[in-house]
This record gives structure tokens, sequence and C-alpha cells, in this order.
């Protein structure tokens, strides 16, 4: 049985290792891009007759050099995204910037998420038009006919080049754009304090004299790279692409898949496409139950993500119509996510603990909300856990302390059968049976806490709400390792205090292995992230205190059998 605790004790230590390559392989430095030509333009699909939606020339399709853009095509050629005006647009979380051509975004830097907290100037930045580095959210009306149409190559005009919320709560930025033959259109991109979230209208008005027939479409093109599998990438091992959904389920879409079978098409009525990174979206949503095709393509160093409303919309003379759609480029806080689609939280990717992260997760945001600290909420949501699994573990508890407490007849045991084995093996399991002791319950806790470990590991990897978030002191983020190792330390110690409340081993090599388990979890935790070695600390302090109270009761108990079996007996004889 001891045996066992060491082969639980063996697996639990590989599960951490391997966890503690995963955590290098996701965490460190990124080597920088190398400049890369630029892809051919990528046909979008067609839609009841209408003409293939004009292409984005890829910034890796022709020979560029480092410093240049990539183009845009335009109805009169092909012109340089650069040469186009620009608006500056500024919320309070967002600063963007967008082309008259086609009213493109084509920046996008996020102003409260620096790239590193040691350097708050430099921010992540999810859209751009550079060639090694390409971001844009491209959007328009596919019109009909040959004439010139209000796509993402359309000519439009703004009132100004700079727009900022300010004080207030909402900033609406118009574009207006015209065929000078009465189809008008005016696209307006409107955002909200605090909020990632742009919604994006095209109001057609048709003064002519004849039907307007066409849809309405949006595309995210963004660099889509060769997969490197390295422990120095940190792109290695978490999922940078393309992310369809149709409906039901959401699918990454993978680079080879995509060179190897081609575009994926789907058609769907409560669908999206996007692009994610690490902690971060760029996604596009149409309104809820409209019909719409999406297409997902890779095509050189750039993949494409699209939809396009289905069937056309007729609009006749005199009349006009409103096509909405929404697009969100941010990080992947879950809480507006939901607000715009409940399944865009699928792009926060627990894996297969899923089960357990996500409400584990949502029971962190809680207490965060009154405590307003995510360490204070790591301990906090700890102790709820013990709480909740007390009654399981202290039977566990009461078996290790019985184990401690018939240790001194164990070793006489052990002395008396020394040379034979299988008599020992009896006499144990005998005395076992007498002391209704279970030698396995001490593996129980351990594996009650590896899948919540593990969940905690992934939370904490995964969740850009506790991306660079402080606890106290020297613990400035809680996503990144200790930088003085104390915390580990402390692991260290607590472990160390925890195995002298158990029972020592029989075995003497056994012992030995026990007693360094402390140093090798020292050194595998101390680059794991601090929230998750003060979940560990914590709850290794709280199996401190719980083994000695039940140790405490249970040596009590044990006193008062012995004193009751020494009783003289006084019934007269």
């Amino acid at each position: 049985m001891e045996n066992q605790r060491l082969l639980i004790w063996a697996t639990f230590g590989m599960l951490a290792w391997m966890t503690y390559q995963a955590w290098v392989t996701d965490n460190a430095p990124q080597p920088q891009p190398q400049p890369a030509n630029t892809p051919a333009t990528v046909a979008a699909p067609s839609d009841a007759g209408l003409p293939e939606l004009p292409g984005a020339q890829d910034p890796a399709a022709a020979p560029a050099l480092a410093d240049e853009t990539p183009t845009l095509d335009t109805p009169g050629g092909v012109a340089d995204a650069t040469v186009a005006d620009t608006i500056s647009i500024v919320t309070d979380v967002l600063d963007l910037t967008v082309s008259t051509a086609g009213g493109t975004i084509q920046g996008a830097r996020l102003l409260k998420y620096p790239v590193a907290k040691d350097n708050p100037d430099e921010l992540v930045q999810l859209l751009a038009p550079d060639a090694t580095d390409i971001g844009l959210i491209q959007s328009g009306l596919n019109a009909a006919g040959d004439g010139i149409k209000p796509d993402h190559r359309a000519n439009y005009t703004a009132a100004a080049n700079q727009y900022s919320l300010d004080g207030r709560d909402e900033l609406t930025v118009p574009l207006s754009w015209t065929d000078g033959q009465g189809i008008t259109v005016q696209k307006t991109l409107h955002f909200k304090r605090g909020s990632y979230r742009i919604d994006i209208t095209h109001q057609l008005t048709n003064a002519g004299d004849s039907e307007w027939r066409g849809a309405e479409y949006a595309q995210i093109l963004r660099r889509n790279r060769e997969a490197e599998r390295s422990m120095f990438d940190v792109d290695s091992y978490s999922f940078d692409g393309p992310i369809i959904f149709d409906g039901n389920k959401s699918e990454k879409m993978q680079r080879d898949d995509l060179q190897s079978d081609g575009p994926y098409s789907i058609q769907a009525s409560a669908g999206w496409v996007g692009s994610i990174e690490h902690h971060f979206l760029t996604a596009l949503i149409p309104p809820p139950d409209a019909q719409y095709n999406y297409n997902v393509s890779v095509s050189g160093a750039v993949s494409r993500a699209s939809l396009i409303q289905t069937p056309s919309i007729v609009v006749a003379p005199g009349a006009e119509h409103t096509f909405e759609t929404t697009a969100f480029v941010g990080p992947k806080l879950q809480s507006q996510l939901e607000k715009i689609d409940e399944s865009l939280k699928l792009t926060v990717d627990y894996g297969w603990l899923t089960i357990i992260s996500q409400p584990l997760f949502w029971l962190l945001s809680k207490v965060y909300s009154f405590v307003g600290n995510w360490g204070l909420a790591i301990i906090l949501v700890t102790v709820l856990i013990k709480a909740v699994f007390y009654k399981l573990t202290e039977a566990s508890g009461r078996s290790m302390a019985k184990m401690r407490e018939i240790q001194p007849r164990m070793k006489a045991l052990q002395d008396r059968y020394k040379d034979d084995r299988q008599a020992l093996s009896q006499a144990m399991m005998d005395l076992y049976k007498r002391e209704k002791v279970n030698p396995a319950a001490g593996c129980l806790p351990i594996l009650i806490q590896m899948p919540f470990f593990l969940a905690f590991y992934w939370v904490l990897l995964e969740s850009v709400e506790m991306r660079q978030a402080p606890f106290a002191f020297w613990i400035t983020d809680l996503s990144s390792r200790d930088p003085y190792f104390i915390l580990p330390i402390i692991m260290g110690a607590a472990m160390l205090g925890q195995q002298r409340l158990n029972p020592t081993p029989g075995d003497p090599v056994q012992a030995k292995v026990m007693q360094v388990m402390p140093i090798i979890f020292t050194a595998f935790f101390a680059f794991f992230p601090s929230g998750l070695v003060l979940y560990w600390v914590t709850n290794t302090l709280l199996s401190i205190a719980q083994q000695w109270y039940i140790n405490k009761l249970v040596h009590e108990e044990a006193v008062a059998r012995k004193g009751a079996k020494k009783k003289p007996d006084k019934t007269p004889t």
C-alpha cells in the first residue's frame, strides 16, 4: 500500500514536470518574425449571382521592401494603403486607424494592455498594415453589375480625420460614399466606453431610377505563419489563427489543413468568424439568426476569414436599407464576449478541463467582484474548495492519523517478520483491519487536488483577466513566475511541514524519496505562474491545519481507549 502511495506521488511529479514544460513553451520570449513576401489575392465566395468579392493584395505576393505596407485594390487600379487618407479614432480602450479606402480598420492598439508590464508604453497591437504582421478588418457592400461599388476599395469621405471619445459614453464615426448616380452609403462605426465592440453599419439609400441588388460582407486578413514547435517560441503551443463557429460548435482552422484541403466554407444562421491568439481576439459577428456564408482560407503568409450575407438584398428606387455587422477587437474578456454572443467565450480554450476550469473562473470572478484582488480571490476560492471537500478529505486524514498512531506497532511487526515477507504482509493487513485503517486513503487528497491544480493552471494561462494582475508586495503579476522565488520556497517548506504530520513510510528508500519531494516540487514550481503557486501554498497550509487538528483528535481518542482498557474493574465479585 505504501508503494501505491509512492506511485501516486511519482505520477503527480511527472504531470507537474509535463505542465512545467508546457508553461516554459507557452511563455518564453517570442523570436522576432522575419520579413515575408505576401499572398496572392484570394477570391471570396459568390452569392446569388453577385460577382466575387474584391480581394486585398497580400503583402507577400510580390517582392517588397521591409518597411513597405500592403496595398489595397481600388477601382482605379492598385494604390498603396498609406496613400489613402486615414482617420484616427481613440476611445478609452482602443486606438484605431481607419483608412478612407473602404473604411478599412487597419490599425488597432489596446490602450490598457502593454506587451510587457515593465514596458507600459509598448502596447499590444492586433491590427496593422505592416507586411510582416498584417491585420485588417475590411467590410463593404458587394453589388451586382460592373459599376463602382461601396466595397472595401471604395473611396469614402469623412468630416474629420480625428475622433475621440473624451468624456462621452458613446462615439459615432460616419463615412460617406456615392456612385454619382443616386446610390449613397453612409458607413458608421459605433463605439461605447469601456467596450472593444465596434458596431459597423452601412445605410444604403437608393435615389436612382433602378433597383439596387447586393449583399453585405466583411473579412479579416491576418498574418498566418507556419507553426514551429520550440521551447522558446511563445506561439509554439498556443493556437494562433482563424476560428469559425457554425452555430453549434467552434473549430480552429489549422494552417496545414487549409493549405492541403483548400478553403473551408459553411452556411449558418448563427455563426461568426475570427482570428485568435493568446489572450486576444479579432472577430466578426453578424446579426443573430441571419443567414450568412462563412469562408476561411489561407494564402502565403495571410489567412482570410470572411462572411457574406445570403440571400442578397434588393433596395427599390426611393427606398433605403441598413446593413449591420459587429466586430470585436480586443482581449478575450468573457463578460464582454458573452454580451455580444454567448458562444464567443469558446475562444477562451481551457482544453479538456473546461468542465472544471469554466466554473472555477466563474467563481473566481464572483469573489473578485467583492474583494477587487485576483490573488485574494485565489486564496478565498481555495478555502471554499477545501471546505467543500472537507468531509471527504477528513476520512482520509483520520486514516493517516491512525497510521501515525500505530507506527510503533508496525515497526515491531517489521522487526519480528523481517525475514518472512508473506507473514509480515498478513500481519500488517490484520493490524489495518483491527484498527480500521485504509493505507490507500492517503492518496485521496492528492487525487482530488490534481484536477483543480491543472484547472487553476489553465485559468491562469488562458484568462486575460489575470494577465499581469497584481497580488501584493513583490507579486505584481499572478500569471508569471515569482521574480524572487519566495512563494515556491514557502511552498517547499509547507510541504516539508505537511510530511511531518503524516506517517513515515516503512521503506527507507521510499522515506528518502518522500523527503526530497518538497525540493523537487520547489524547483518545478519556481517557474510556474505565481498565482498557481499561491493556490498550492494556500491549499497546503489548510491541509496542514486540517491534519494537525485530526491528528490531535485521533491521538486523544487513542489515549482514551488505552485508559479505558487499563481502568480496573470495580464490580464486586
